[in-house]
């Protein structure tokens, strides 16, 4: 059973729906265009049979939850998305937002608004903030609860100051997936070296 190589995003509006495809075209991974929302829309269960259905991966996967405290709808269909079997999570990207400190995670890298990398959280407008390794948000409150092998923190996809515009080529989402999916690569060869070396 092959499974399908996702990287979750915790934004779902439309500057979210225009990057993420512009961004799949480029760098020849599918996104699916109806999981966004704001909030979500679509179940986990819904998500998991679009992702599936998709000719090839990695595969671009949106959640919202447009505010709503706690466990809202667009984190019941991540947490379906993350753990379901046949789903494999390269990673996260863990969009800030303005939440007064009521939902973060841990990050274990964000990218602040020049693209470049810190271990300081960023904010909406992807300023670095004063927080180490975390990063607060709408839609990433389950993110810690989950087996997600990097969490990539950045701010407001597509906007940022327009440091992140879609007229730009989205650099600070761009360089965000870049990163994962040169990680993932790096932990699978690493996987496959050590399988190889126990066979010998």
């Amino acid at each position: 059973m092959k499974k399908r190589k996702v990287i979750l995003v915790t934004d779902g509006d439309q500057h979210v729906q225009r990057a993420l495809e512009w961004l799949a075209k480029k760098l020849g991974a599918r996104c699916i265009s109806q999981s966004q929302g704001n909030p979500s829309r679509l179940t986990g269960k819904q998500l998991v049979e679009l992702i599936l259905q998709t000719p090839y991966d990695p595969v671009f996967v949106m959640f919202d939850d447009s505010g709503i405290i706690g466990e809202g709808a667009g984190e019941q269909a991540l947490r379906y998305v993350a753990t379901h079997e046949q789903i494999d999570v390269l990673g996260a990207i863990a969009v800030a937002s303005d939440t007064n400190n009521q939902e973060w995670t841990k990050v274990n890298i964000c990218i602040d608004y020049d693209g470049n990398f810190t271990t300081y959280g960023v904010d909406k407008e992807g300023i670095a903030e004063w927080e180490f390794g975390r990063v607060n948000g709408d839609t990433v409150y389950c993110l810690d609860e989950l087996s997600i092998p990097i969490v990539v923190g950045i701010g407001d996809i597509g906007k940022m100051r327009r440091r992140d515009d879609i007229r730009h080529g989205c650099p600070i989402t761009r360089k965000a997936i870049e990163y994962i999916l040169e990680r993932s690569k790096r932990d699978e060869n690493r996987k496959l070296h050590t399988d190889f070396s126990e066979v010998e």
